[in-house]
């Protein structure tokens, strides 16, 4: 198991690679606007962040989401670890590629 899908296990609470959870799904995360997802009951503070995901984005609102996004529906505090946010980001970027996301 990579490093970053260990990390990527404490977002399975409430989020899965193909469909949505309690939170959207990440098929698709990277180049995605934030709020973006059909279907998807978000935060009027999401939908409105404009957003788009990257590695930079991402490593910020995992930082802190409340920070980056304050009334963000997000309950989570955030990844301080700069290295399991890397982790987390490249196993995210991978993710993406796999049969899972792109049968779609």
């Amino acid at each position: 198991m990579l490093k970053g899908e260990q990390v990527y296990a404490r977002c399975m609470a409430c989020h899965a690679l193909a469909f949505d959870r309690v939170g959207p799904r990440h098929c698709g995360l990277i180049g995605r606007r934030a709020g973006s997802v059909p279907g998807f009951d978000y935060s009027a503070a999401m939908k409105r962040s404009k957003i788009v995901w990257d590695e930079k984005t991402l490593d910020r609102f995992l930082a802190g989401p409340l920070k980056m996004v304050p009334g963000s529906t997000m309950t989570y505090d955030g990844i301080s670890d700069r290295r399991e946010r890397a982790d987390l980001i490249a196993y995210l970027k991978q993710a993406g590629q796999t049969a899972e996301c792109t049968k779609r």
